[in-house]
């Protein structure tokens, strides 16, 4: 497994390594040991353990986002794609860090087998570029709907630059989602 460090101190994309011959391929999604030493050679801090796994499916142009919890059930996500294609970002909701509002994005995919770290501290977000998106998810804490908080996935402050699939022109948000505040007015911890 590489780990690199993204625009957003802490936001790590994580490329395990494939082993392919030709029965097909194999790779190791997760190993908590080798996750810690990786992680401590970049300097970076042991998060708490994963408690909970998450699976939804999209089809083109759906947005879920931007999604935190306030602590003390924030939570630090591991995220990848085992089907179709998404667009992942990562917000800095980190009150008094140089970083506040910026984002980051990168596209994971089933053919790229790219993930992506997301420490607490960050809103998160995906739109998913293909039908049948299948997008998995290791949480450091369980989800608590009292703890659950969202951003306006289009906050021109922040001004995410979301890519949409050929013939999609708006993406496809829930109600929650779109009623959701702009980061100058949600509530954060700290």
């Amino acid at each position: 497994m590489r780990l690199a460090p993204t625009a957003l101190p802490g936001v790590l994309t994580v490329e395990p390594a494939a082993f392919a011959d030709d029965r097909g391929w194999f790779m190791e999604t997760f190993n908590e040991p080798r996750w810690i030493e990786a992680l401590a050679a970049l300097g970076e801090p042991t998060p708490r353990r994963f408690v909970q796994d998450n699976h939804s499916c999209s089809r083109a142009g759906v947005l879920r986002g931007l999604h935190y919890q306030l602590a003390p059930r924030a939570q630090g996500k591991l995220v990848r794609v085992v089907q179709g294609a998404a667009w992942d970002v990562a917000v800095d909701i980190r009150r008094g860090s140089p970083h506040f509002g910026h984002w980051f994005g990168v596209e994971l995919s089933a053919e790229n087998r790219r993930q992506l770290w997301i420490p607490e501290g960050f809103a998160h977000g995906f739109v998913a570029l293909q039908d049948e998106t299948h997008f998995l998810y290791k949480t450091t804490d369980v989800w608590v709907r009292d703890n659950e908080r969202a951003i306006r996935w289009d906050d021109p402050a922040i001004g995410i630059d979301w890519p949409l699939p050929a013939g999609v022109a708006t993406p496809l948000v829930n109600g929650k989602d779109a009623a959701a505040p702009l980061l100058s007015s949600a509530e954060l911890d700290g």
